[in-house]
């Protein structure tokens, strides 16, 4: 029986609507047999009927390629093109508003929500001159559907985002000293105050990152 499998070449291959299933399929564990073929069916799209149609032999080689994915360092890209939308990262995180924030934290800390907090920092362009924007104002995380957002730009965005976390949370600090009337719920006052804010999301997060651009060595042989 002959099988077309579109083994997934680099992280622009990759949705995050299939990483996010992995995720939550592999939970950590070693990869077996099991989670050798669920691997199969989720990256190479591929019913999973067919891929115990594949040959032993391939089946590990397929793992291997699709675990070099996650080798790739990610690079950051402030726009993207989906569904015939052109979407722009946050110009000026300083911006930011403060619903914007606070979504972030709830959304950052878990990665079942990650399209979520993709739908916060990433929106459709409203103007564009040269390497300028805007993009539209913010609404709703769930005004679009970020599931099937590429996860090179899921990655570069998270790693650039973390990277200037330290900025963002200073600018929130400076933004709640003038505006005596927002109520900020006491434990992100406080996690702020003490100079940790996003940081515990963002941390908890990276570490799941980091281990998952890392993924365990499969079984040598399928049994």
């Amino acid at each position: 029986m002959n099988i077309t499998i579109n083994i997934p070449e680099s992280l622009n291959d990759v949705t995050l609507k299939q990483y996010q299933k992995w995720l939550k399929i592999s939970d950590g564990k070693e990869v077996d047999n099991f989670l050798q073929q669920k691997m199969i069916e989720i990256f190479c799209n591929i019913p999973l009927k067919s891929v115990l149609q594949i040959k032993a032999v391939d089946i590990n080689k397929i793992c291997e390629d699709i675990t070099s994915l996650f080798k790739q360092e990610p690079k950051f890209k402030d726009r993207f093109n989906m569904n015939n939308k052109e979407f722009g990262f946050i110009p000026k995180l300083d911006d930011m508003t403060f619903g914007e924030y606070v979504d972030l934290d709830t959304y950052l800390a878990d990665w079942e929500l990650m399209h979520k907090a993709i739908g916060v920092l990433f929106r459709p362009i409203i103007f564009n001159k040269k390497e300028k924007y805007l993009i539209e104002e913010y609404e709703s995380s769930d005004k679009y559907d970020m599931t099937n957002t590429t996860l090179n730009i899921v990655f570069g965005s998270l790693v650039f985002f973390y990277n200037l976390r330290n900025e963002l949370q200073n600018h929130i600090l400076n933004y709640l000293a003038t505006q005596k009337e927002v109520e900020l719920p006491q434990h992100l006052r406080d996690s702020l105050q003490n100079g940790v804010g996003i940081n515990p999301s963002m941390g908890s997060l990276m570490e799941t990152f980091l281990n998952t651009m890392k993924l365990p060595k499969q079984n040598s042989t399928l049994v």
